[in-house]
């Protein structure tokens, strides 16, 4: 196998577990905010 794409490919899984956290992250700070702004518990 090529050791290019061998490596692109072991490589791509940190970027793409990064950017689910990030969309994670960001729901959760929009749900808080809109849970301060309502003045609810976000639980």
């Amino acid at each position: 196998m090529n050791t290019t794409i061998l490596t692109a490919y072991v490589l791509i899984w940190p970027v793409l577990s990064a950017l689910v956290l990030v969309a994670l992250v960001y729901g959760v700070l929009k749900d808080v905010r809109s849970a301060r702004r309502n003045g609810e518990h976000l639980v």
